[in-house]
């Protein structure tokens, strides 16, 4: 009974094989094609043309292959990321020629002081406009303004109205009893309006827009009349409004403001310098980076970083905030180098340029658009990553986190006593931190070349690695900090104070040396790369023992 059943079993149950079904009926088909041989050839056609489909949809649904085929001229040599950056320390925290390069912003003699210029009549109130490093280019403004008016200078008005919304007063962010005192021999300053002009002005205050990089004569014209019948005139939404190229006195006034007279109040830089200390605890050296990848300010570089339509809807809403800017072309605007670097693109740059896995980095940031998914690249490259969050306790922190313009100041301390600072647009933080850079000793400070680093990290993976970090060290030079690098005159003056910035007389020397013994292939004829950028002061002894 048993064998029956597995007889059955084995004849009628058993799962036919489809593959030897179909070249049966094929073989089934070609021999009645043989018996009729009138209708042989066409039908043999038709035949093979099913075979040909049947092959072609088979390949159509069989999976893909695994192996990427895009093209790779390196096919041996894989993109590959190293955790060792493979440079000396010497290359990557400092300049060697920064020791022939000084701060020289001392007015000269031919610098009226206070006592003989101020007219006694003559109050200039000033309302800044923007987030805290806008308002700073305010107040440095502010003073020259001041100075080319004759007249006192009230404390200026903080912003409290802007995108950022906070109630901080000038008091509370900068020690104003050192900015009054500090720059008393230039410019007459006073913490408010005396008692008899306010009551004189309290119902018809002059107010007043001037132009954008308004000159002096810009403001002789069209304040001072007015200020000689008022008395007193406000100017609103005071930012960038005078003019970048100044005669050189002026210029030398504004880096008194901007690098000597304005500083944080006592709490902001004992905070500060709690921060830069347990960064030095950590690590010798440090990076740090003004990341620059809010919300706000993607919506307004009017760039696209993959996000689909839930990204579009909330920037492009965000974007319209700002009725003046036009409609813009993603893919135009990140090939002409006009979009932040994601952070992946920062860590690439940076262990392109040498910085090790090792590194520690502090990120200077708000609320980065995607968090930690955004976040996560950088962190791969560079797992050491701190915030003043992750430095401090929240007790610690809570007189600041409720006023953005405290926790700026604070991001602004540490990036300034980083030995790197990478920025990652070229917003008023980056402006006038580079320039502050620059004038306190050309500490390295890296901006991306972003319009030539866009080609390099569209093409990585058809590379090595070694041909990767050799076009971004290539593509960054000029990008670094260096003396050099800026003509005097280009840029803005709070990112290029080069009236301030006096090289001494063997700058020349030592620069030419130092080509020598980096073995440059390239020598650059420019006129300003030969003699600096900057007028020569005499070498000081201590100048030449130094080196």
């Amino acid at each position: 009974m048993s064998s029956s059943l597995k007889l059955k079993k084995r004849d009628y149950g058993a799962e036919p094989d489809k593959t030897k079904l179909v070249i049966a009926g094929i073989r089934h088909q070609l021999l009645l094609l043989f018996r009729r041989r009138h209708r042989l050839f066409p039908l043999v056609s038709a035949v093979s043309g099913c075979l040909l489909l049947f092959l072609f949809s088979f390949s159509i649904l069989s999976p893909p292959p695994l192996i990427h085929l895009e093209p790779n001229p390196h096919p041996n040599a894989p993109f590959r990321v190293p955790e060792n950056g493979g440079r000396s320390d010497r290359k990557l925290w400092s300049s060697r020629l920064s020791n022939f390069y000084s701060a020289c912003s001392n007015a000269t003699d031919s610098f009226q002081v206070t006592d003989k210029r101020t007219q006694t009549n003559r109050y200039l109130l000033i309302a800044t406009s923007g987030g805290l490093n806008q308002q700073r280019t305010g107040i440095i403004d502010a003073v020259v303004a001041a100075y080319i008016l004759n007249a006192t200078l009230v404390v200026p008005k903080l912003d409290q109205k802007s995108y950022w919304k906070d109630t901080s007063n000038f008091e509370e962010i900068f020690d104003i009893d050192w900015f009054i005192s500090h720059l008393s021999k230039d410019v007459k300053i006073i913490k408010e309006l005396p008692k008899e002009e306010q009551s004189r002005i309290s119902s018809s205050l002059q107010s007043i827009r001037v132009p954008r990089k308004c000159t002096p004569s810009c403001y002789l014209q069209r304040v001072l009349p007015i200020l000689n019948k008022k008395h007193v005139v406000q100017l609103s939404k005071f930012d960038y409004r005078l003019s970048n190229a100044l005669d050189t006195e002026l210029q030398k006034l504004r880096c008194r403001v901007n690098y000597h007279a304005v500083r944080y109040t006592v709490s902001i830089n004992r905070m500060g310098q709690l921060l830069v200390n347990r960064m030095r605890n950590k690590a010798k050296h440090f990076v740090a980076l003004h990341l620059r990848f809010e919300p706000d300010m993607l919506a307004f570089s009017g760039c696209y970083y993959g996000g689909g339509q839930k990204e579009r809807l909330e920037l492009g809403a965000m974007r319209r905030r700002w009725k003046t800017l036009h409609t813009a072309n993603p893919d135009k605007e990140r090939r002409h180098g006009r979009c932040p670097l994601t952070p992946e693109e920062i860590g690439l740059m940076l262990r392109g340029l040498g910085f090790g896995k090792e590194v520690h980095l502090y990120v200077a940031s708000g609320k980065v658009y995607g968090g930690e998914d955004t976040l996560a690249p950088l962190r791969a490259l560079f797992p050491n990553i701190h915030t003043k969050e992750t430095l401090t306790s929240k007790k610690e922190l809570a007189p600041f986190a409720n006023f953005s313009s405290r926790m700026a100041a604070l991001d602004f301390i540490v990036c300034d006593e980083s030995d790197a600072f990478v920025t990652n647009n070229n917003g008023n933080m980056a402006r006038i931190l580079a320039g502050r850079r620059r004038y306190l000793g050309h500490k390295v400070t890296i901006r991306p070349n972003a319009k030539k680093l866009y080609e390099v990290f569209t093409n990585r993976n058809n590379m090595t690695w070694d041909d990767f970090s050799s076009k971004v060290r290539k593509y960054q030079k000029g990008f670094m900090g260096e003396p050099d690098e800026m003509k005097p005159g280009a840029g803005e003056f709070h990112e290029n104070p080069s009236s301030c910035i006096c090289r001494t007389s063997e700058a020349r020397r030592v620069k030419e040396k130092a080509k020598h013994d980096l073995n440059e292939d390239e020598h650059d004829s420019s006129e300003y790369s030969d003699i600096g950028n900057v007028p020569i002061a005499s070498a000081s002894r201590s100048d030449l023992e130094i080196w």
